[in-house]
């Protein structure tokens, strides 16, 4: 096989349609445009998702989505972030003096995600099931 000798497969290039050559062409007269219109107009152009002055499909739908204003005020801590804290006990306000937390959140949780070498204390802080058992592995403890 040469690139010289490369065509396409027979049926896959498809002559240009000539309209306005006649009815014995089979596009002739009004040349596949319909029968009056705006569509059937030279000019006849109308922007995406126009429907002639009538509400949109996309303006009728109901919008979709929704942003927590409480997330502002949840934190995600990660277990490997706990190492960086140098209180002894481990509260939100520790969190927050260490830069973990940003000064704007109301609770933090810690999650399962990085290792945990030294014993923590962690007091008013929610934990996840697997987190839970990472700290009580590493001797640290829970405090409601």
């Amino acid at each position: 096989m040469r690139l010289n000798t490369l065509k396409p497969s027979a049926g896959a290039k498809r002559a240009r349609l000539r309209v306005g050559r006649g009815a014995s062409a089979g596009q002739g007269k009004t040349c596949g445009r319909g029968v009056k219109g705006q569509r059937a107009r030279k000019g006849g152009y109308h922007k995406v998702g126009f429907e002639g002055g009538q509400m949109p499909i996309q303006r009728r739908m109901p919008k979709v989505g929704f942003r927590s204003a409480m997330a502002a005020t949840r934190a995600e801590v990660r277990l490997g972030e706990l190492a960086k804290v140098t209180a002894a006990i481990i509260d939100l306000e520790a969190l927050k003096a260490a830069d973990i937390v940003p000064v704007s959140a109301e609770r933090a949780k810690v999650v399962l995600s990085g290792k945990l070498e030294k014993a923590v204390t962690l007091k008013g802080i929610a934990v996840t099931r697997g987190a839970r058992q990472a700290i009580e592995a590493a001797g640290g403890k829970i405090e409601a």
